[in-house]
């Protein structure tokens, strides 16, 4: 090593008894037996080295000094009497000649315990992140993160995938976010955007004779934070293939991801490929989602016909959706938290009811069912033994409450689930088009720029709401990692799919002239995806928070609590920029 150091922390054996050192790192603890011997653990990014002090001069340069300090440690290596089997470096111990103070912590206390920071308030950790950060188990996730990015890089590479990067400061588009603005000086009243993503970018490269384009891409969104999403930022494995379909897509990233999940995931078994397809369709039939977690293998089923005139009042006139298991053996303060708890994520009821061991259905609202209980047991296949969560509503609402319910029920009832495995999906088949819940009229399901199945002669003649698009999304686990699609790269089809939803061929220019001016210049098929980089991560780390493998997050209200942002600017920077601001007073 070099950096005034000969080793780290971590790299000190028995082999190296003997040997003159310097070691260099944060000063973690001292445990004083006594005014001349103590033991002092020095910590650097590689590991703990146990220090002993063994004179009182030097216990007394030691015992004014803070934790958290950084000092440089030399001396010899011996053989520890009283080893740590739990540590590489338990066999030794180095013995210092001289302790020279590097870096001063000014500090009596800190604001947690750097090995327990996880324990503090979230806020805490973020204003101190770069202590956050000292935290080995903190630490490990960012380096985690690193291989994993090395790793798909070096992948996407032996794939043929040139690595190039686009722009940062580019124009305002409807990716289906808020965008981040950037006011120009050089152009009044004109604004840059940062990128949602480099969709139009990644197909102009296509039009330009690139063939296949991969970057780890950053991504700006002004959204709100989930569990699973990071305001502001995020990165994503984004690529493009050119003279490709939905196929080799698919058998692109069937052949990178299943081996970086198994050498860092958290479990070391991931699917294989072809992962299965699911349309959209029957995803939400069968799981209630377009996200399911195939690790439970427990199913929807329609209740309609045999339960919703049972003269229960919140099945009368919906859709009823059941979700039966085996091996549910919950208390009843444990079947109504669990209702409860899915009322709140689902934003709709559940409820339930049981067949006990003579076959008879109790519990719940199985009173309501008493009448018609051979035909519900013949409709769902009960049995003795089984719960049965049941949820209704509007057919989109009873979808989702029984898609939450699933993946609750699955959990909670023992055989139904399994915790050690990373099962992919893919949802294929997405609808082109739906009705907008706040609008009524016809808008795009998803992304605008996707090849319609069935090209043009789809758009002239079906009905808008029976057109499904090349549209796919990837799923591990529950959780989306991407979506993708082939791309409408024709230009005729491009504006009668905009004319659909009421934008001309003039809006279709005016709102993407780059993108349809080059596909004018003959543009080849092609299609891509681009799958989370965070959320990778996260699901390797088995975290449940994305913010944890993120090395500077924003809080949930995409504040930085360390840096200060966002804040306030000096007038004159808005001057330069031409901005005046018009804030109106908070009512009190």
């Amino acid at each position: 090593m070099t950096q005034s150091r000969t080793h780290t922390c971590n790299e000190l054996r028995l082999a190296d008894a003997g040997k003159t050192v310097t070691l260099v790192g944060w000063y973690e603890n001292l445990r004083r037996v006594s005014k001349n011997l103590g033991f002092l653990i020095l910590r650097d990014f590689y590991g703990t080295t146990q220090i002993v002090i063994e004179t009182e001069e030097m216990m007394d340069q030691i015992s004014g000094l803070n934790t958290e300090s950084t000092i440089s440690v030399s001396g010899v290596v011996r053989e520890r009497s009283s080893k740590n089997a739990n540590l590489p470096t338990g066999e030794i111990e180095v013995v210092p000649e001289k302790i020279e103070v590097l870096g001063k912590c000014i500090y009596n206390e800190l604001p947690f315990e750097i090995n327990r920071s996880k324990e503090a308030d979230e806020n805490t950790r973020l204003k101190y992140r770069y202590l956050d950060l000292r935290n080995p188990a903190v630490k490990e996730k960012i380096v985690l993160r690193c291989n994993v990015v090395a790793e798909l890089r070096r992948s996407m590479m032996e794939h043929g995938f040139l690595e190039i990067t686009t722009p940062i400061l580019t124009c305002s588009s409807p990716e289906g976010a808020r965008d981040y603005l950037v006011p120009s000086r050089n152009h009044p009243g004109k604004f840059y955007a940062l990128p949602q993503a480099p969709q139009q970018f990644k197909q102009l490269l296509m039009t330009s004779g690139f063939d296949r384009y991969f970057q780890i891409a950053p991504c700006f969104r002004d959204e709100d934070a989930r569990a699973d999403r990071s305001p502001g930022e995020f990165y994503q494995l984004d690529m493009e293939m050119a003279f490709a379909s939905q196929e080799d897509v698919f058998a692109v990233l069937e052949d990178v991801l299943p081996p970086v999940f198994e050498k860092f995931g958290t479990y070391r078994t991931a699917s294989r490929a072809p992962f299965t397809r699911i349309s959209y369709k029957d995803a939400m039939e069968k799981y209630g989602t377009d996200k399911p977690d195939l690790r439970i293998d427990l199913t929807v089923q329609d209740a309609t016909a045999c339960m919703a005139d049972c003269g229960f009042g919140p099945f009368e006139g919906n859709v009823v959706k059941a979700v039966v298991a085996d091996g549910y053996k919950g208390t009843r303060k444990a079947i109504d938290k669990m209702m409860a708890d899915i009322e709140v994520q689902a934003g709709n009821k559940c409820y339930w009811f049981k067949v006990d061991e003579n076959g008879t259905l109790t519990g719940g609202i199985a009173k309501f069912l008493q009448e018609r209980s051979e035909a519900v047991k013949e409709a769902l296949g009960l049995k003795p033994g089984d719960f049965i969560g049941v949820c209704a509503g509007k057919k989109q609402a009873a979808q989702k409450t029984s898609g939450v319910l699933r993946k609750y029920l699955g959990a909670a009832a023992e055989g139904h689930m399994r915790t050690d495995c990373y099962e992919f999906c893919w949802i294929v088949d997405f609808p082109m088009y739906e009705i907008g819940e706040e609008s009524g009229e016809l808008e795009f399901c998803h992304n605008p720029f996707s090849m319609p199945q069935g090209g043009l002669d789809a758009l002239m003649n079906q009905n808008p709401l029976d057109i499904n698009a090349y549209q796919y999304d990837l799923v591990c686990n529950g959780v989306e990692l991407s979506s993708g699609a082939v791309r409408n790269h024709d230009p005729e089809i491009m504006v009668k799919a905009f004319e659909l939803v009421g934008l001309g061929e003039n809006d279709v220019k005016a709102k993407f002239p780059a993108m349809y001016n080059a596909f004018c210049y003959g543009a080849p098929p092609h299609a891509g995806i681009a799958p989370g980089v965070d959320r990778m991560v996260m699901l390797l780390a088995g975290e449940d928070s994305i913010r944890e493998i993120i090395p500077f997050p924003m809080n949930k209200t995409a504040q930085d609590v360390m840096m200060g942002a966002p804040s306030a600017v000096d007038p004159k920077q808005l001057s330069d920029v031409h901005i005046k601001l018009d804030l109106k007073e908070e009512e009190n």
